[in-house]
């Protein structure tokens, strides 16, 4: 009878110290993911050449389109929104948009 309390006991307390002293965690802190607020992208996809980028706040936006290797293709600074796209072939594009220190990312479709 005392060894079977002292079986629980040691077994309680392993349990005890593998729950909360010795397990893994995560101490990560993960920046803040927010958005653009807002923020609308059209036409998706783009048949004319002309892409245009609107937000709540409408300020100066830094862009950057990436093709799918993650090759930097296009830099450009809005101070409206309308994006000149003509030269990129068709294909698929992801857009970075910088605004007040926020950015988003996108898929954006030329054909």
């Amino acid at each position: 009878m005392k060894k079977q309390y002292l079986l629980i006991l040691s077994l309680a307390v392993g349990l005890f110290f593998s729950l909360n002293g010795f397990s893994q965690t995560n101490n990560l802190v993960l920046q803040n993911t927010s958005d653009i607020e807002e923020l609308s992208i059209f036409p998706n996809p783009v048949s004319q050449g002309k892409l245009y980028i609107t937000s709540k706040h409408n300020a100066e936006k830094h862009i950057e389109i990436y093709n799918v290797l993650g090759k930097n293709i296009l830099s450009a600074t809005l101070l409206e929104n309308e994006l000149n796209v003509s030269k990129l072939n068709a294909g698929v594009y992801i857009i970075k948009i910088t605004e007040n220190n926020i950015s988003s990312t996108r898929k954006l479709v030329i054909r």
